[in-house]
């Protein structure tokens, strides 16, 4: 008994002397790396330069950047986060970047439709704004248009209006990337009496943004029919000065290039070189009436150019040469442009599939622009137009975490053959279920969480009556 009971404890020391010893040889597990948000699951559609498409993909965040995207297998093995967003049955891709809009307009949506540009602006528009527009109603136009495009996916935009200041503080509140321009003219504005309360606004208003995370502030010399030569010169000295992006409508409409070719003898492209104006640091809205060697001279600049498909058509201004511009090199972007008058939402994914269409039919040809580009436009084409295609536009490592994710379980939504195709002609604005900006959840499973939606609607329906009776309308 006593010979048997040594040789089983010999063996059990035996067997725990090995177990210790290959426990010793296997590796730990590897430790995870710590990330902020992990969107796992999802189709991913990344717009980066492979126009890599995951279609189990994952995206780590830390802070406000992407730190890794891929196969979701490959991300759940390295990173472990505070948060996760199950993307399971939804397409996860870039937010959406409306390259040219004047959100505080909001407020005056459906004011006065079916005119030409320039009898909506001067006998409409100007005249609504002198009389009722102040920091309040930007304040709440804002507002209203944050909630409006957040639901439709946009997370950064330009804009071009009075009172910037007040934008860009709501624009911050509300957690959007916006290109914000205070609005130039050479008639006093709602903001500014004089010149030069307007140079010390804006001024003031570039200083005070400088280095913020979200908000670009710009200098927007409002056209070359409003603003006259010193005016678009002052505006450019100023924004160069304060390394700030130049916003302008360029080419919008046949009366503009017909008369800069009367009074500067020079399409207005071709002026606006004269004055030194076009450059890296320019975003262009519309460029409708752009010929071949004004496309060339943007082209050489590096000027963005943002089309806006729904304006151009229901103020019948034009169609504007998108696959020429883009095929000279020029970056192009799209637009929204005001929501009053001249659209009247805020919705990119309707522009898309305007603009691919509008394409097609004015060139009769099916291909002229296609799903895919359209797309890039809406994302990363339309960061190049706002030259922020280093931080925005692409689901990449290092770039900001600015994220969409659009439901697939719709009828309009199945089933899906190219993905392309799908985010230009078949999914809609409101299948955009949660929105990440920044690395920030904004809007989730469609509740905002920024924005104080029900409030803004109530202010809207509140302005509408002031707004009437100012102008004597029933």
């Amino acid at each position: 008994m006593t010979s048997t009971a040594s040789r089983f404890g010999t063996q059990i020391l035996l067997a725990f002397l090995l177990l210790t010893a290959l426990r010793a040889q296997t590796p730990p597990a590897p430790t995870k790396k710590p990330a902020d948000l992990l969107i796992t699951g999802g189709l991913v559609v990344s717009m980066d330069p492979a126009r890599h498409i995951y279609d189990d993909g994952s995206i780590a965040i830390s802070g406000d950047s992407i730190v890794a995207v891929g196969p979701r297998q490959d991300i759940e093995s390295q990173f472990s986060a505070k948060q996760t967003i199950d993307a399971s049955g939804k397409l996860v891709m870039p937010g959406f970047i409306n390259g040219h809009t004047h959100v505080p307009m909001t407020l005056l949506r459906g004011l006065h439709d079916d005119v030409t540009l320039d009898d909506w602006l001067r006998k409409y528009i100007f005249p609504a704004e002198a009389k009722n527009v102040n920091e309040d109603f930007v304040r709440w136009g804002t507002r209203l248009a944050a909630a409006e495009q957040i639901r439709f996916g946009v997370t950064t935009f330009a804009d071009m209006y009075y009172f910037e200041d007040a934008v860009a503080e709501e624009t911050k509140a509300a957690g959007m990337r916006g290109v914000l321009g205070e609005t130039w003219l050479d008639f006093p504005a709602p903001d500014n009496k004089s010149e030069a309360a307007m140079i010390l606004y804006t001024e003031k208003f570039l200083q005070k943004w400088q280095g913020d995370p979200l908000i670009h502030a710009a200098v927007a010399p409002h056209s070359i029919y409003t603003c006259s030569r010193k005016t678009l010169e002052d505006a450019a000295t100023l924004a160069r000065k304060h390394h700030a992006p130049i916003l302008i409508h360029v080419a919008e409409m046949k009366k503009e290039r017909d008369d800069s070719e009367k009074q500067n003898g020079a399409s207005p492209v071709q002026y606006l070189q004269t004055l030194g104006l076009l450059g890296p640091d320019v975003v262009a809205a519309h460029c409708i009436f752009v010929d071949e060697a004004d496309r060339k001279t943007l082209a050489q600049h590096n000027v963005g150019c943002v089309h806006n498909p729904s304006s151009n058509m229901m103020l019948a201004s034009g169609v504007s040469p998108v696959p020429e511009m883009r095929a000279a090199g020029v970056a192009v972007g799209l637009g929204t442009d005001g929501p009053a008058g001249s659209n009247n939402d805020l919705d990119l994914m309707e522009e898309m599939d305007l603009a691919a269409k509008l394409a097609k039919i004015t060139k009769n040809d099916p291909l002229a622009l296609n799903a895919k580009a359209v797309v890039e436009m809406a994302t990363i084409d339309g960061a190049r137009a706002l030259h922020m295609e280093k931080e925005i536009g692409s689901l990449e490592p290092g770039k900001k975490a600015d994220v969409i994710l659009i439901r697939l379980d719709r009828p309009n939504a199945v089933p899906i053959y190219d993905v392309y195709s799908q985010l230009a002609y078949s999914l809609k604005g409101d299948d955009v279920t949660t929105v990440v900006i920044g690395g920030r959840v904004v809007m989730r499973d469609q509740v905002l969480l920024t924005v104080k939606e029900e409030e803004a609607i109530a202010k809207a329906k509140e302005y509408k009556k002031a707004i009437a009776a100012s102008l004597g309308l029933p």
